[in-house]
């Protein structure tokens, strides 16, 4: 197994650029996730990657090698697509061994490679039977298993469990978890979900616009956020963000009551607006007049209130347990002030 290296990667269509720029190391072995939203061009630089996009300007490098303008079929890559595209008129054996009884292997070694993803997979009860006999999930593990056994130096992952209702997502998730656990093979994966991004990566590329807005582990991203963008887009409920006036030192924030903020924070000039952040959880609801209950979505142990404050900022918090609230009641609101984040009201740079 080997990692991947992106150098000034560029994507022009005629006029029209996509990927900007894109600098990148993917060490061997990691589990590394494009994620961003639909359009930021996720599944285009996976697809340079693949060798299936061409590569305007820069370079990709598989391990030591050079692939940059190197044939899909010779990259040592093998992807796995959100549409599952197995043979209908094949068994589950055939399929996954297709790939390589087109390039002329052995059938005897085709079938052990078989044999041996299907092991990996959980796939041995199925061998013979044909895809429209077959659950999404277990088409997409047929598709993992042709993936296997071309016993690539690279895994490539388009939003594979997009098609998957919400059960089956949460079960695919683990197997490709484990699957990784087990073959320590590097993975790339795209997806538009953030909460697959956290479960799944050792390593998050989160994009916008094609452009690479912050790389890091899933906790980093969460727990240090290098601009609005990131902070809103990682973590479930999204960070709540409303605005703050840089006062006597401190930030007050009339959403909260005129609540001044404390920090050790490079605030910029008095009377410049900047953007407070706080996460559903880090918000304390208690009786008062600060806001307004409009709305509570119950998850059995969870609840996430949606309340609108005095100024008419709108706000998601977090709470646990039962309570006596409804809807239409007036609440407190409070919190810790390291638990703020700050950004620049211009640049929705993170403010360090």
């Amino acid at each position: 197994m080997t990692g991947v290296t992106l150098t000034n990667a560029v994507k022009k269509y005629g006029e029209i650029q996509t990927i900007f720029d894109v600098n990148l190391q993917i060490e061997d072995g990691e589990f590394c996730v494009f994620v961003g939203p639909s359009g930021c061009g996720k599944s285009t630089l996976l697809r340079m990657v693949a060798g299936l996009e061409e590569t305007t300007a820069g370079q990709i490098h598989i391990g030591t090698r050079d692939v940059t303008h190197v044939d899909a079929a010779e990259r040592g890559v093998a992807m796995v697509f959100q549409s599952y595209a197995l043979y209908p008129h094949m068994t589950v054996e055939e399929n996954m061994g297709f790939g390589l009884k087109m390039t002329g292997h052995p059938k005897a070694d085709i079938k052990e490679k078989v044999a041996e993803a299907s092991r990996i997979l959980k796939l041995d009860d199925y061998l013979s039977r044909k895809p429209k006999a077959l659950s999404g999930g277990q088409r997409q593990r047929v598709a993992i298993g042709r993936a296997i056994v071309r016993g690539p130096e690279v895994f490539l992952f388009d939003e594979p469990l997009s098609n998957l209702d919400a059960e089956l997502r949460v079960d695919m998730r683990v197997e490709i978890a484990r699957l990784h656990k087990e073959i320590g093979a590097t993975m790339v994966y795209v997806t538009h979900d953030q909460v697959e991004a956290m479960t799944l990566a050792d390593k998050i590329v989160v994009l916008r616009a094609g452009r690479v807005e912050q790389v890091g582990t899933p906790m980093d991203l969460y727990k240090d956020p290098d601009n609005k963008f990131v902070a809103g887009f990682i973590g479930s409920p999204s960070m709540n963000f409303v605005t703050g006036t840089v006062q006597d030192g401190k930030v007050t924030v009339p959403a909260f009551d005129g609540r001044k903020i404390s920090t050790e924070v490079a605030l910029p000039a008095e009377g410049t607006p900047v953007i407070v952040g706080l996460r559903p959880q880090n918000i304390a609801v208690s009786a008062g007049h600060t806001a307004m209950l409009d709305l509570r979505e119950r998850l059995g142990a969870v609840a996430y209130d949606h309340l609108i404050c005095a100024d008419g900022a709108k706000i998601i918090v977090e709470t646990r347990g039962e309570d006596s609230l409804e809807e239409g009641a007036a609440v407190a609101l409070d919190f810790d002030d390291t638990d703020v984040f700050l950004f620049d009201a211009s640049s929705e740079a993170r403010l360090r």
